[in-house]
């Protein structure tokens, strides 16, 4: 069998393959990031991106392979998470605009499709590095254009990418010395392999092991829903569907045998009752999401299949309230709604956790992505809040390495004029935000917020995912790690003593201010207990204390 023509709907089916399989192998590229943190989500990121681009082409599916491309484009673009998935997106762009006049393509085309890809993704990224996605997938573009030089048949040019992806993926190690140390390949690299993958066995007609994990887990994907809001933008009494419903349904054959179950049936029906629908069945059980006013009614349709299990009910309003601080209620008035007037600046910036989100509005941000280390917000959801903010100019903090590319992506996008200002960490947003001068000029407050982040240290204690040896550290699943400048430099099993360690190698004699941000799992004692440290051993040093709410980092510090 060979294929020397490719028509658009062959290509959706190739996309969607890809996406499935990358999906079903997400958890694998998240276990190869090579710091051993809880926020190591590369696998998560690359595929809610690669879904994103497959649900586009899934509503765009046609003859033209040039209209299907850019429907993958789009839904890629809008949907890229985090660094690898802005690469990705970044890599079928330019895939997708040296075929969008084509109708059909051939063996060769594909091929010069692919290395039109490579181009444009080293061309998004500042400072490309070697032994990374980027890597792999030129690569395995290269190869391809030499095997188009042989053949025209696309099954064979893309064994040819497969093979050479593979090889070299294998070969990250030798380029990327952190990925030697910690013994693991490049986990971008994995990612775009298992695409690949999806690629040829759909040309072969071959199925890949199908997996319950082909699409994102029900949490990731509740997680991404429930991080598009910006919360600060909405009222408590807008808010249409007031519940956040959560439940499982173990289907019993008796009440089957009454009304069988359809999975597309089902959805339709559940989507009457709400929005935020996210629906997961297999042969035993249906898992269900779902923000509505009617929780009770949600729960009784599910009976007629079977028994409930694991119910989760929340009141959106009274969360709402509690994020944003609201005590009043408005009076309800029958005047239409006056549009936000335009400002002149506007911040928008992103968080973990309501403790740090509240701090950021309190110094000015006019708008908060709730996400970051939890779950990297989306180039469309950084694009939605510049568009809240209704500013001439927008500013973005994105507070975390791994959303600066998406936050770069969304000022590329938008119509808006928009300045990322690159925070890596949180303290390096809050001391960036404090420096910006409502009356200044752009370029002034550019300059000067990005020279602020320059001034201050930052520090974070977090726990290990998994078994390593990194920076001449032996670590243990569970260990605590001290975090300085985002190198691992301490560990121990005591989350204190960690703490006082990580503080006892950041302050030094120049060091004035101490502002300690801690997190949802530590203790009022645990904090008491690292102010009295500082007091005793850093006597000149003064201390901030602010409840960040945060997950997964215990003690956040921002040393001045």
């Amino acid at each position: 069998m060979s294929i020397t023509a490719l028509d658009g709907k062959r290509f959706a089916e190739m996309v969607i393959q890809g996406a499935n399989h990358l999906g079903a192998n997400a958890k694998m590229v998240d276990a190869l990031n090579v710091f051993p943190v809880p926020d190591g989500d590369t696998g998560t990121n690359m595929n809610l991106s690669m879904t994103s681009g497959a649900k586009e082409v899934k509503n765009n599916v046609q003859e033209h392979i040039g209209k299907v491309g850019v429907a993958l484009s789009k839904g890629l673009l809008m949907g890229a998470r985090g660094n690898s998935g802005v690469i990705l997106s970044q890599l079928f762009r330019g895939f997708s605009k040296a075929i969008e006049a084509k109708a059909t393509i051939s063996g060769k085309e594909f091929a010069a499709a692919l290395d039109s890809g490579v181009e444009t993704a080293y061309k998004a990224v500042m400072k490309p590095v070697e032994g990374t996605i980027l890597t792999v997938a030129k690569d395995s573009a290269k190869r391809g254009v030499q095997a188009s030089q042989k053949s025209n048949d696309i099954i064979e040019i893309m064994e040819e990418v497969l093979i050479e992806a593979r090889a070299s993926l294998k070969r990250t190690p030798d380029l990327l010395p952190v990925l030697k140390e910690v013994g693991v390949v490049d986990s971008g690299g994995q990612g775009l392999v298992f695409v690949y993958e999806g690629f040829l066995a759909e040309l072969k007609g071959e199925k890949l092991p199908d997996s319950p994990q082909s699409y994102p887990s029900m949490d990731e994907m509740v997680s991404a829903e429930h991080h598009k809001s910006v919360q600060g933008f909405m009222n408590t009494e807008d808010i249409e569907f007031g519940y956040c419903t959560e439940f499982m349904v173990k289907f019993e054959e008796e009440k089957l045998a009454k009304n069988p179950f359809n999975e597309q049936v089902y959805r339709n029906d559940l989507s009457k009752l709400g929005d935020s629908l996210l629906v997961i069945a297999d042969d035993e059980v249906v898992k269900v999401h779902i923000h509505s006013e009617q929780p009770g009614d949600c729960l009784s349709y599910g009976q007629k299949y079977g028994s409930l299990i694991n119910i989760k009910i929340e009141n959106m309003r009274q969360q709402h309230s509690n994020i944003v601080g609201e005590t009043l209620t408005p009076l309800v008035s029958d005047k239409p709604q006056v549009p936000k007037e335009q400002q002149e600046y506007g911040i928008v910036t992103v968080s973990m956790g309501s403790g740090i989100a509240e701090l950021f509005k309190s110094i000015g941000a006019h708008a908060v992505i709730e996400g970051g280390q939890t779950m990297n917000p989306s180039t469309e959801d950084i694009v939605k809040a510049v568009k809240e903010v209704n500013a001439k100019k927008v500013f973005i903090l994105p507070n975390n390495k791994n959303i600066i590319m998406a936050a770069q992506q969304a000022a590329d996008v938008s119509d808006e004029e928009i300045y990322v200002i690159p925070s890596k960490t949180v303290p390096q947003g809050l001391s960036a935000l404090l420096a910006f001068n409502p009356a200044g000029d752009v370029k002034t407050n550019e300059a000067q917020m990005t020279d602020a982040m320059q001034h201050v240290k930052t520090g974070q204690i977090t726990f290990a995912v998994r078994d390593t040896q990194i920076d001449g550290l032996e670590i243990e699943k569970d260990d605590f790690m001290g975090i300085a400048e985002g190198k691992i430099v301490v560990k121990n099993k005591d989350k204190g003593k960690v703490a006082e360690d990580l503080l006892s190698q950041m302050v030094d004699e120049d060091s004035e201010i101490l502002t300690i941000i801690y997190g949802e799992d530590v203790t009022e004692d645990e904090v008491n207990s690292l102010v009295a440290y500082v007091e005793e051993h850093f006597e000149d040093v003064e201390v901030e204390l602010h409840n960040g709410k945060q997950p997964l980092y215990s003690f956040i510090f921002a040393i001045e």
